[in-house]
């Protein structure tokens, strides 16, 4: 069987003659063997680790990603980000714990954006309602009362 694992930007693993691999999605920790049905698994940040027909075991981190197992011999992830090494406490829980912090921090400026386009979007409500002399608005959906003082319906 063959392990891929890759990134947007590199190829973190590529091993042939693997005999095993274990992965994790949300419901739990899973194992690859050769003839595997075929599978797609959405995978959070976890460590996969593969053992080699030579005895070789080496173990990847995946920062988020997808594994999907074809015909029984290739087991592909494609992940967001990806850390790769022989041995597992290399790889360490702080590494594990700066990724969850970083996808925490992408979760804060992911919020941040959205409220600067909302407000963005204000703005150019209010603009339009001042052009148009505040002209039959409609209500607004987000159940503040708008210029008039009326609150949106629902």
């Amino acid at each position: 069987m063959r392990l891929t694992v890759s990134t947007p930007t590199a190829l973190v693993e590529d091993v042939q003659d693997v005999q095993h691999v274990r992965a994790e999605d949300e419901t739990g920790a899973f194992g690859i063997l050769p003839g595997h049905a075929d599978l797609v698994a959405i995978l959070p940040i976890s460590i996969v680790t593969w053992r080699a027909s030579d005895g070789r075991e080496g173990f990847v981190l995946v920062r988020q990603g997808v594994l999907t197992v074809r015909n029984g011999e290739h087991v592909e992830i494609a992940a967001r980000g990806g850390f790769r090494d022989d041995e597992l406490p290399a790889l360490g829980t702080k590494v594990l714990e700066e990724l969850r912090q970083s996808d925490e921090v992408e979760d804060v400026a992911r919020t941040s954006e959205t409220r600067l386009h909302l407000a963005t979007i204000r703005q150019i409500e209010k603009v339009l309602r001042v052009e148009r002399g505040a002209q039959a608005m409609p209500p607004r959906l987000d159940g503040r009362a708008d210029a008039s003082g009326q609150e949106a319906a629902g």
